[in-house]
């Protein structure tokens, strides 16, 4: 035997099923790098192009867990015909795929018709004459011992049913799919922690003043105008010397929700200060932004707060202002505040408006 001869049998080149191992190694193994990123738009698309032509599966579909609504919300699918687009786990009918979740495990199905554990009932069958045949896996994606997600493999072509090597590729990818999912949604809590008050899971002072900063460039190149409110909780001080700083703290919190209640989604609150607030109007007028503020005062003082038995009464000041592009954000936030003080001087509990035409010049 030649140096070629001996040099081709050590590499396993003449082997066909170690050929066929280094071809699929050579396969997944770009898979893994692209995986390995915080984009979930690429991921997803990974889990339904590309991943299942390692199984020979036909149709593929990925699932994000959201894990306050313990609902699944799906993500991407290559599947052209309807498929459920939100799957809750607290279903009491106990479906592959909530098992799945709730085992962690790989479900794996030979025959939709014939499964026994779970028993798939027709209802959870009524998509079943979409498939060619009854195969899939449904694997859980896993990271740190906790379920991120679903991928769900099905339709298994040229054989009747997945293989051990099938579900040990799976087996793979499901981990490193929830590590993936799960390094993203790590990321975007850390994100989101950065740019709100942990207190009262308002934005913070940072992001308000990032926020008006591009509202106000907004409104200089296409003109129009935009209001401000102040808001200042009224006595916290004596709460906090009375009750502690936890009754202060809870009293934050509860009118962070009375304001954000009196506001649309499109407007920005942020916890200004220790006790102070501040809101974003978009396309608002300062009439239409004077009975926003109105509303709050009503809000707050309306309802008494109860802690550990004492009776809370509570109200707040309020300035409002009207602005252009032509300010900048600490302009902005100067006048409104001024206005804050002028409620604050006429007696709390009220509002009070900056108007720059009566300003002096």
């Amino acid at each position: 035997m030649d140096n070629t001869e001996q040099n081709s049998n050590a590499s396993g080149t003449d082997n066909p099923q170690a050929g066929k191992h280094l071809c699929t190694l050579q396969t997944i193994t770009p898979l893994v790098q692209q995986i390995n990123c915080l984009d979930l738009q690429q991921i997803g698309k990974i889990c339904v192009e590309q991943i299942p032509t390692l199984i020979n599966a036909r149709f593929a579909s990925l699932y994000i867990l959201d894990e306050v609504s313990d609902m699944l919300h799906l993500e991407n699918h290559n599947h052209p015909f309807l498929i459920n687009n939100i799957v809750s786990l607290n279903q009491a009918n106990l479906s592959p795929m909530i098992k799945a979740v709730r085992s962690k495990d790989l479900v794996i199905i030979e025959n939709i018709e014939e499964h026994k554990s779970p028993v798939i009932s027709a209802n959870n069958r009524r998509f079943a004459g979409n498939y060619r045949s009854g195969t899939c896996i449904i694997a859980p994606l896993i990271c740190h011992n906790r379920v991120v997600g679903v991928l769900n493999l099905a339709d298994k072509v040229g054989a009747e049913k997945f293989n051990a090597e099938d579900v040990a590729v799976v087996e793979l990818f499901r981990q490193l799919v929830g590590a993936s999912i799960g390094n993203i949604k790590l990321f975007d809590k850390t994100q989101q922690q950065a740019k709100t008050d942990g207190l009262t899971n308002l934005v913070n002072h940072r992001t308000f003043y990032e926020t008006l900063e591009r509202e106000l460039r907004r409104y200089q190149r296409y003109g129009g105008y935009l209001s401000v409110i102040m808001v200042d909780i009224d006595n916290l001080k004596p709460i906090n010397d009375k009750l502690g700083h936890r009754a202060g703290d809870m009293t934050i919190k509860r009118v962070s929700r009375k304001i954000s209640a009196c506001i649309r989604k499109i407007d920005v609150a942020a916890r200004y200060g220790g006790d102070e607030f501040a809101v974003i109007l978009p396309n608002t007028a300062l009439a239409e932004a004077t009975v926003v503020a109105q509303r709050m005062i009503e809000e707050v003082s309306g309802t008494p707060l109860m802690w550990e038995r004492n009776k809370i009464q509570v109200s707040i000041s309020v300035g409002v202002g009207q602005y252009d592009g032509q300010m900048s954000p600490e302009e902005v936030t100067k006048h409104s505040d001024s206005a804050l003080y002028a409620a604050k001087q006429a007696g709390k509990n009220n509002v009070k408006i900056f108007d720059p035409t009566k300003q002096p010049a």
